[in-house]
């Protein structure tokens, strides 16, 4: 089953657009410039309250213990 989370590959400060990308298989620059649009397009408040939120809400990917080294 497929789940939402940070990206730790494609992020430019916290990974929420690029876990987006991530998630619905595209590319993370076309999600940024249309988060751009929709703050521009709303103000800047919407877009950064928005952003915020999904911090808080998309959580970071678990670490796998395959992934840890020892």
């Amino acid at each position: 089953m497929k789940k939402l989370y940070r990206s730790e590959k494609n992020k430019v400060w916290k990974g929420i657009i690029g876990g987006f990308g991530e998630y619905f298989n595209i590319d993370p620059v076309l999600l940024r410039i249309i988060f751009i649009f929709f703050v521009l397009a709303t103000g800047l408040i919407p877009g950064v309250v928005t952003y915020i939120i999904a911090l808080f809400i998309v959580p970071k990917k678990p670490i796998a213990e395959a992934e840890v080294v020892n």
